[in-house]
C-alpha cells in the first residue's frame, strides 16, 4: 500500500493513519455492539442489500448451449440442473446426431417431453446451427432441398416435444464463419427466402408450430426492423412470426430500438450479451450475461411495453470448461435481478 502524496502527510493525513482511524472506530463499534459488532459495521459500510427492481412477468429460459452437452452431461442432467437453477424453461437445438437430430423420432420425443414434465420444466422452443450449413438461399439446389427437408423434420420435433417455437434463419447474403457459401445478391436471397419459407407454411399450420424469423445482421439479410417486418407481413400467415436477439444486432444497432418496431411480431426472444467495446464479430464477442454494453433496463422497458409476455432465453456458445453450473446460476440469478424478482 502506498502512502498518500506528501501534500497531504504534511497535513498528518496519511493512508495508514486513516486506515487505523478506521479500524480504531471498527474495534469501538464492535465493542460497544457485542461480538457480532464487526459484522454490522461491515453490513453498515457497503449499505443495505439492494431491494429488487422493478417486476417483469417475462418468463426465464436457457439455451441448452451453455451446457456442456453430450460431453458432460446428458439432456437429462440439462433438464435437471436448468431446473434447479430456477429456469422456467430450456431451449433444446438440433443437430444431425444427438438426442434431437434425424436419427430420432415421435416416439423419442415424447419421452424427452415427459421427462421434462417429470422434472417440471418447460421446452420454449428449438434452435439449430442446420440453417448455416443447409441455407434456403445457397446456390446450390441441393442445399435448399436439404434445408427445407430439415426444417421440415425440426418443425415435427418442435410438435412433438410439445413446443410451438421454432427458429428459423430465414437467408444469408454472406456467411462471413464459412468458406463454402457463395455470396448471394440481395434480391435473390429475398426471393429464394421467401418461397422456402412459403413453402414450410402448411406443415406448420398442421402441426400448430410458430416459424419464428431470427434477426442475424451478421448475414447481411434483414437489416432493419422495417425489412424484417415487411418479410413477416409478406406471408399473412398466424404461423410467422419474428424470434428477436438481442445481441445480433449489438455491433452496430440498439435492441431497445427494433423491440418496440417489431412489436407483436415478437413471439420469442434470445438475450445474448454483446460488448462494444472490443471489435470481434465471431461468437467469442457474446459474454455472459450482464457482462456487456447492453442496456438492458432499457430492453426490458421495451419488451414491457408491447406487452411481452413470453420467455427470455439466454444464448451462449461456451460452457464453463470447470464447474459448468456456475454459469447456469449465474445467469439465473442475473435473470432474477433484470427481472425484479430479486
Amino acid at each position: 500500500m502506498t502512502d498518500l502524496p506528501a501534500s497531504r502527510e504534511s497535513d498528518g493525513y496519511s493512508r495508514r493513519a486513516v486506515l487505523g482511524s478506521a479500524f480504531a472506530a471498527a474495534g469501538t463499534m464492535a465493542a460497544m455492539h457485542g461480538p457480532f459488532g464487526l459484522e454490522r459495521v461491515a453490513q453498515a459500510a457497503v449499505g443495505d442489500a439492494p431491494k429488487p427492481g422493478k417486476r417483469y412477468a417475462m418468463k426465464k429460459s436457457i439455451n441448452q448451449w451453455a451446457f456442456p452437452y453430450p460431453d458432460k452431461m446428458s439432456i437429462e442432467q440439462c433438464l435437471k440442473l436448468a431446473k434447479a437453477a430456477g429456469f422456467d424453461a430450456i431451449e433444446l437445438n438440433y443437430d444431425l446426431d444427438k438426442d434431437l437430430s434425424p436419427k430420432s423420432g415421435t416416439k423419442e420425443y415424447t419421452a424427452i417431453r415427459q421427462m421434462a414434465d417429470k422434472i417440471g420444466i418447460q421446452i420454449s422452443g428449438i434452435c439449430s446451427f442446420l440453417f448455416w450449413p443447409y441455407p434456403f438461399t445457397s446456390h446450390d439446389p441441393a442445399k435448399r432441398a436439404r434445408a427445407l427437408e430439415l426444417a421440415g423434420l425440426i418443425a415435427q420435433a418442435a410438435h412433438d416435444l410439445g413446443t410451438e417455437n421454432v427458429l428459423v434463419v430465414p437467408g444469408a447474403v454472406h456467411i462471413p464463419w464459412r468458406t463454402d457459401y457463395e455470396p448471394v445478391a440481395n434480391d435473390l436471397c429475398l426471393t429464394r427466402a421467401k418461397e422456402a419459407i412459403g413453402k414450410l407454411i402448411p406443415a406448420a399450420e398442421r402441426l400448430k408450430v410458430n416459424l419464428n424469423m431470427e434477426n442475424i445482421f451478421f448475414n447481411g439479410f434483414l437489416m432493419t426492423p422495417m425489412e424484417m417486418n415487411d418479410f413477416v407481413d409478406s406471408f399473412h400467415s398466424d404461423r410467422i412470426h419474428v424470434h428477436f436477439d438481442t445481441g445480433n444486432i449489438m455491433q452496430y444497432q440498439f435492441p431497445e430500438h427494433w423491440i418496440p418496431i417489431l412489436g407483436k411480431r415478437i413471439k420469442n426472444v434470445h438475450l445474448k450479451e454483446f460488448t462494444k467495446k472490443g471489435t470481434d464479430s465471431s461468437l467469442e464477442a457474446f459474454r455472459p450475461l450482464l457482462d456487456g454494453t447492453t442496456n438492458w433496463p432499457a430492453v426490458l422497458e421495451a419488451f414491457e411495453k408491447i406487452d411481452y409476455r413470453g420467455y427470455l432465453t439466454f444464448e451462449y456458445f461456451h460452457p464453463y470448461q470447470h464447474w459448468p453450473e456456475a454459469l447456469v446460476y449465474q445467469t439465473a440469478d442475473s435473470l432474477d435481478r433484470m427481472l425484479g424478482i430479486k
